[in-house]
């Protein structure tokens, strides 16, 4: 079993971003490896505190054996990490797919320098909770975990508190990504960990691209047997941060500058709040339930000249009608929140080899 380094648990506890990285890919839907390592180098420049790489914005079909690409792009990141210097990245590796299959990406993770593995369970409805438990159990065996409750809109599944009850038992499980873009769901996640024996040992990430801001600055207060427990949400593991991501690590400031006191939270940092999760409902497609979300991310991408194209592994996976111009309104509604200017400064250097 592979154990983290406690400066980076540290990290993790700590709260910082985590960009859930996208693939980039040639008009052929090859891998452009160039602009793939030009991204990793915007979010480690960009302040970001960790990627993660292999979920569902770097595309679940990165698996299929005919695409191949699962341990490429796992691998370049690494690489550009390394590079970097930086010793502190949070390294989070998406593993998905049956038991046997999950174990084996958490093993090949573990073997190319991870921390942290995101346990999805994508595509996996028919399974039961107790055949997720033991999955996710036997890939704790490998690596730590970082539990996924991925939304159904694309792929997930509601869980009882149940599960999530005896998730937080397992003893590898380090974090959790609250990601079902629901309040009640939300709340099972935090109700769960609050009465676990490990509440102190599990960090809680936002995943919820939809509310981001309120869940940074929220402080839960849950009634339990032992009395009541504060627990915050740390940080976020988000596909929103793929994009602008100079600017969500000024937000995650901010955050903890409101949650410390050292910052009012005024009607202002309410309507900010509102204005992301606008911004979210455009590159994630929200009306027309997140038909378009992976693509909508590689558009900004793209306008900020990350990205050559929008090009998705799945060719019917585009833009939904409307949805740039859903994303012209809101870079004009809010250009306080784009990181534009950062990225055209930099942008040459990124895509050096």
């Amino acid at each position: 079993m592979k154990k983290i380094e406690n400066k980076i648990r540290r990290k993790l506890q700590k709260g910082t971003v985590i960009p859930a990285h996208p693939l980039a890919l040639k008009q052929n839907r090859k891998i452009d490896s160039k602009r793939q390592r030009a991204l990793t180098r915007y979010y480690l420049d960009a302040g970001a505190g960790g990627l993660a790489v292999g979920v569902h914005t770097t595309q679940f079909a990165i698996r299929d054996p005919e695409i191949d690409l699962y341990k490429k792009v796992l691998s370049l990141a690494v690489e550009e990490v390394e590079k970097s210097g930086k010793s502190n990245i949070i390294k989070v590796a998406g593993v998905s797919g049956l038991t046997k299959q999950a174990v084996g990406e958490a093993e090949l993770a573990a073997k190319l320098g991870y921390d942290l593995v995101l346990v999805s369970n994508n595509g996996l409805q028919a399974l039961s909770e107790k055949e997720l438990l033991y999955r996710a159990k036997m890939v704790s065996e490998v690596m730590p975990v970082f539990g996924f409750y991925l939304q159904p809109a694309v792929g997930g599944k509601v869980f009882t508190r149940k599960f999530w009850e005896e998730f937080c038992e397992i003893p590898n499980v380090l974090a959790i990504k609250i990601a079902p873009f629901n309040r009640y769901q939300t709340m099972d996640v935090v109700q769960a960990v609050c009465h676990s024996s490990r509440v102190h040992d599990i960090t809680l990430y936002t995943g919820n691209d939809d509310n981001i801001l309120l869940d940074l600055i929220t402080t839960y207060k849950i009634h339990t047997p032992k009395g009541v427990v504060e627990k915050d949400i740390a940080g976020g593991l988000l596909g929103h941060w793929a994009v602008w991501t100079q600017k969500a690590v000024e937000l995650l400031k901010l955050a903890k500058k409101i949650k410390s006191g050292k910052a009012d939270l005024t009607m202002d940092t309410l309507s900010l709040a509102q204005e992301i999760t606008d911004s979210n409902a455009a590159f994630f497609d929200a009306q027309n339930q997140f038909k378009g979300c992976i693509a909508g991310l590689h558009e900004v991408l793209r306008r900020q000249g990350l990205f050559e194209g929008i090009w998705c592994l799945d060719e019917e996976e585009d833009l939904s009608p409307g949805q740039a111009e859903e994303i012209d309104r809101v870079y004009k509604a809010y250009p306080h929140l784009n990181d534009d200017k950062f990225v055209r400064k930099h942008l040459k250097k990124w895509l050096q080899k």
